[in-house]
């Protein structure tokens, strides 16, 4: 069942949107060659109990950890280890907030160092996906509509769109419905209605789509090896157009 928010409950997202765009911003400094994925990991848990949250991740079906590391060809859901950032990396870092019985969702992906030319264009791309996918979050428009935005820029620059993992509602609950594809026709799906609020994450390849997930039956990687990039904002839907709840 598809939960609507009320206006104060939006509010309140908004307070636990902030503090994950906050902590986003801070990460974000201390992102470099040589600095390991637990003590990035450590940092947000640290911001987020100073802020008065806690870590949406940690525990949640036996997770370890208070954010999502992942690393290169790493799609989703990577452990934090002491395996430390090289350069010419790309690190996807998923942090959720939960804050007065809501929770915020954002994943961001990070250069570590100077990139290539090819990495850099795939986190444009799937950056710009994400955007073209909250435009169309409006009262009226269809899920369809907000995969199809995704999928046409991505495949039109020859990019894999992966297709295993699905953005979701978010509330009270870290994933509620709808499920949003990240790949779709327009015109299809559930209507989106003012109130409902929804986090879209589009995991861009280099290559294929298809994922595999190693024996921890978490980490999921692109079948073929090639990078990926993720991007994710938490955006409610108003009858004005789509609020962004996890940025500055």
């Amino acid at each position: 069942m598809i939960k609507l928010k009320s206006e104060r409950e939006i509010a309140i997202m908004r307070e636990a949107g902030k503090i994950v765009a906050d902590c986003h911003a801070a990460l974000a400094e201390r992102i470099k060659p040589g600095v390991s994925t637990r003590e990035l990991d450590r940092f947000v848990e640290d911001f987020l109990a100073a802020r008065g949250a806690k870590p949406s991740f940690k525990g949640y079906r036996g997770f370890p950890a208070a954010t999502c590391v992942s690393i290169n060809e790493v799609i989703c859901h990577g452990f934090p280890s002491g395996r430390k950032l090289k350069a010419g990396e790309i690190v996807s870092i998923d942090i959720g907030a939960f804050y007065k019985g809501f929770h915020g969702d954002r994943a961001w992906s990070y250069a570590v160092g100077d990139l290539s030319p090819e990495a850099r264009h795939l986190m444009e791309v799937t950056e710009e996906s994400l955007m073209a996918a909250i435009a169309q979050c409006r009262p009226g428009r269809r899920v369809g509509d907000v995969g199809y935005a995704i999928q046409s820029l991505a495949e039109g620059q020859g990019m894999g769109v992966v297709r295993e993992f699905v953005g979701h509602g978010v509330g009270q609950s870290l994933h509620e419905a709808p499920e949003v594809p990240h790949f779709g026709e327009p015109g299809t799906g559930i209507s989106l209605r003012a109130g409902m609020v929804i986090a879209i994450e589009p995991m861009i390849t280099l290559g294929d789509w298809r994922a595999v997930v190693d024996v921890d039956g978490w980490t999921a990687r692109t079948a073929d090896g090639s990078l990926c990039a993720q991007f994710e904002h938490t955006i409610a839907i108003t009858e004005n157009g789509p609020v962004i709840l996890t940025e500055l």
